[in-house]
């Protein structure tokens, strides 16, 4: 890398740091493996993804499919953290 990649890389880095942007970038980065992991048929009843106190609350509009992610709950934590490259997301609650 560069100097003046490591520089902006650190200018950004910091500017995330003093905004509290990183939860918003996580969030969405959250949002987007989820898309990406659990497909078309899982999307189509996916009405909300949100991140809180790194708690993913995700509300569907199928109270079958709630029952049957919440079996696999913790592979999907382990998915979503795997692709964020950090352990951000420690539970899931399905409304």
């Amino acid at each position: 890398m560069s100097d003046d990649a490591k520089k902006i890389k650190s200018i950004l880095g910091e500017f995330i740091s003093k905004n509290d942007l990183a939860d918003g970038i996580d969030s969405a980065r959250i949002q987007d493996s989820w898309h990406e992991l659990l497909g078309e048929n899982i999307n189509a009843y996916t009405k909300n993804i949100n991140l809180k106190n790194d708690v993913l609350v995700v509300k569907l509009s199928s109270s079958v499919l709630r029952q049957e992610l919440s079996y696999g709950k913790d592979k999907i934590i382990d998915m979503i953290n795997e692709s964020l490259g950090k352990n951000k997301v420690r539970d899931i609650r399905f409304i």
